[in-house]
């Protein structure tokens, strides 16, 4: 039976703008009738798997997500000494197996329309490729293909992999990530602010050197995850090690990382105060129905803590036991720790 790994995390915002539309809002979504702050999970995703914690704890096992692997091999091979002519064919032979390339003039060579994401095996494979072409070796077709299925990269066995035109490539995600909300309703605010300029001779004009104004909001947020242990391990090649490894590093960032969203502007870093992680083979559901009605209360975090319980308690009552087992860290009460909490993930 599947093994899976849920977690459930309350975490509060300062005033901050961790994640922003196109118009520079803080994004939001609107529940039980009232707007929330959100945070997406594509934004959540990202700063997990390039936070120092993955980089300390998961070394040599992190991809890189980039269209621009034929750019970079472009320069390789030129400064290794390749003709610009012959080195742009090679390229783009090499670029076309990850995606359609830019046909746009003010495309680099090699340059694809889509990102892709590669494993360090995968980095390593293309290194190697560029080293037989400096040689004047001419790779027969099927050599020029570095993608591969036997790799362990953790962000990709964590949160996936697409490829259109090479799908047998592709790899399903082990970890899925909601968009985190706001338990309780919350009202965005401008803040309007000047820049002096410090050698404006303030006698002829007292005015500011520049203007702004920027939105932000500060809440309390629920974030839910769901990991597939059973297909984490798979993805990474069978690797109970670094399936542990991953886990606890997992675990780690989402109560410790927060978006880097106007980071120098509000200094809106934060640790989770509430987690839940459950284990067990029951179908995985998450808990937000808690907040479907906004908590009102004037302690947002005591209030979200009682309405996270009673929704988990009275699921278990209705389905029976959602989970096999649990560990609880709560920040206020002084109850379980984060050391806790990875143990359990990460344990047999």
């Amino acid at each position: 039976m599947t093994d899976f790994i849920q977690l459930h995390l309350l975490t509060s915002y300062p005033p901050a703008n961790l994640n922003r539309d196109d118009t520079g809002r803080p994004k939001t979504a609107r529940m039980g009738g009232a707007e929330r702050l959100r945070v997406s999970s594509q934004s959540l995703k990202r700063a997990f798997r390039t936070s120092e914690i993955f980089r300390q704890q998961l070394d040599g096992t992190i991809g890189v997500r980039t269209r621009r692997v034929g750019p970079e091999l472009f320069k390789k091979l030129v400064d290794g000494g390749m003709d610009e002519k012959i080195a742009r064919k090679n390229v783009e032979a090499i670029a076309e197996q990850f995606g359609k390339l830019k046909t746009d003039k003010a495309a680099e060579p090699g340059e694809i329309e889509q990102l892709v994401h590669l494993s360090s095996e995968e980095q390593d494979a293309l290194d190697k490729l560029a080293g037989r072409l400096l040689k004047g070796e001419k790779p027969p077709e099927e050599d020029l293909i570095v993608l591969t299925k036997a790799h362990k990269a953790v962000d990709i066995a964590m949160f996936g992999r697409m490829l259109a035109d090479r799908p047998k490539f592709n790899r399903e995600a082990a970890v899925q990530v909601a968009h985190a909300i706001t338990t309780h309703r919350v009202t965005v605010e401008d803040d309007y602010f000047t820049a002096v300029d410090d050698l404006k001779n303030t006698d002829d004009d007292r005015g500011a050197g520049h203007v702004g104004e920027q939105e932000f909001a500060a809440g309390l947020f629920y974030l839910y995850l769901c990991v597939n242990r059973d297909l984490l391990k798979k993805n990474l090649q069978g690797d109970e090690t670094l399936t542990k490894a991953a886990l606890a590093a997992l675990t780690e960032a989402v109560a410790t990382v927060a978006p880097r969203g106007k980071q120098n502007s509000f200094a809106s870093r934060a640790y989770a105060s509430y987690i839940v992680a459950e284990r067990g083979s029951r179908q995985p559901r998450s808990l937000a129905v808690a907040f479907l009605r906004p908590v009102s209360e004037q302690d947002y975090l005591a209030a979200s803590i009682k309405a996270l319980r009673r929704a988990r308690k009275a699921m278990d009552r209705a389905y029976g036991p959602c989970a096999d087992r649990r560990k609880t860290m709560d920040v206020v009460q002084g109850r379980g720790t984060l050391a806790e909490v990875l143990d359990f993930v990460s344990a047999d």
